[in-house]
């Protein structure tokens, strides 16, 4: 087992990763407090919710299955947990327990945050993209038909369990929707991580436990500490969402979970780039490496065909990093290099927009 610790003083938290974590007998428990709602959906139920319920042991428990999928990430699903802590009487000294993928983290941390104004809760990611993303940092949230992730709370887990051998059970899509995360952080912080990306992609498709085990904890550790000095996104911490705010775009006009997160992220670096590269910040060699990185990884490197530009900008202009009436995009000066400005040629942007839509020559 490695450990990486985020720096929040007396709220700081352990994400530990290593393979069978599930199975080491009180490392759950030790985290535990009162009773523990175990918050899962109906994909993962049947391959772990027993192997968490032993791990509880003799600590009182109940559980919530949720229905899978982006599309039920809203208040609607929320409430079936707000329903079951209150039909099993969970007070405020208990702990809620997210087992699943980013849509049940978020939401599972939202009613933690929520619940009697606040309980503890413990993460157990079950996909790469969690493990290496929405596991860690505290943001929680639901997504609204107007805009993703518009309703929610950062609230700070008490430890995150990132056990890789639940990796075996992802699909090969799901799998590569996760690497789009891990190749963000080489984008936007670190080269080198992004050159061993580029040499070890194949063995990170194959599975590789050496690979996976180091690249969910060098990607653990980049987002540790920029979340760890900016825990409330009023600066640094916006770099973490390098091509999001083209991706959020796309899940919310295809309609949540069409694509998925890791997909619609791929395609908006690549917009990203592209605009990047249309204002002189970068070279199409630059371009070309990082189209040639995420394409390697079996992820997409063109949104849908069947967007129009003025329907991206209509949607970008609804996100959650437009401040002051103005948009801020994270756009790069080269690979481990990015920055976050509102001070763009607004007629680039559109090119890039114009360049990846139905209307593109």
């Amino acid at each position: 087992m490695q450990t990486v610790d985020i720096d929040f003083g007396p709220r700081s938290y352990p994400i530990h990763i290593g393979a069978d974590l599930l199975d080491q007998n009180g490392l759950l428990n030790q985290f535990v407090t009162g009773k523990a709602m175990i918050v899962t959906n109906d994909t993962i139920a049947p391959l772990y919710l027993e192997k968490v319920k032993k791990a509880l042991g003799n600590t009182p428990h109940a559980h919530v299955i949720l229905p899978d999928g982006e599309a039920y990430k809203q208040l609607a699903t929320l409430d079936q947990i707000f329903e079951q802590l209150l039909n099993e009487r969970f007070d405020r000294g208990c702990t809620i327990i997210a087992l699943g993928g980013g849509v049940v983290g978020d939401m599972a941390g939202f009613a933690a945050a929520s619940y009697q104004r606040g309980v503890h809760f413990i993460q157990i990611p079950t996909t790469l993209l969690a493990q290496v993303d929405s596991s860690v940092g505290g943001k929680t949230g639901v997504n609204h038909p107007l805009g993703k992730n518009m309703i929610g709370a950062f609230h700070q887990p008490v430890a995150v369990l990132a056990d890789t051998s639940v990796l075996s059970t992802l699909s090969d899509r799901e799998f590569s929707a996760g690497l789009a995360e891990i190749i963000k952080y080489g984008f936007i912080i670190d080269e080198a991580f992004f050159s061993w990306l580029e040499d070890n992609i194949n063995a990170l498709l194959a599975r590789d436990a050496e690979a996976i085990t180091y690249a969910v904890k060098r990607s653990c550790e980049i987002k540790a500490d920029v979340v760890a000095a900016d825990e409330y996104e009023k600066g640094r911490r916006a770099l973490l969402n390098f091509g999001h705010t083209f991706g959020h775009a796309i899940e919310g006009i295809m309609g949540y979970g069409e694509w998925l997160h890791g997909e619609a992220i791929s395609a908006g670096m690549i917009m990203a780039l592209d605009l990047s590269k249309r204002l002189s910040l970068i070279d199409q060699s630059t371009v070309d490496r990082g189209q040639a990185l995420l394409a390697a990884a079996n992820l997409p490197v063109l949104p849908p065909p069947n967007i129009e530009a003025q329907q991206f900008l209509d949607f970008m202009q609804r996100d959650k990093k437009v401040a002051d009436g103005e948009m801020r995009l994270i756009l790069l000066r080269s690979i481990g290099e990015a920055f976050v400005t509102a001070d763009f040629d607004f007629e680039q942007l559109f090119a890039t927009l114009a360049h990846f839509s139905t209307n593109s020559d």
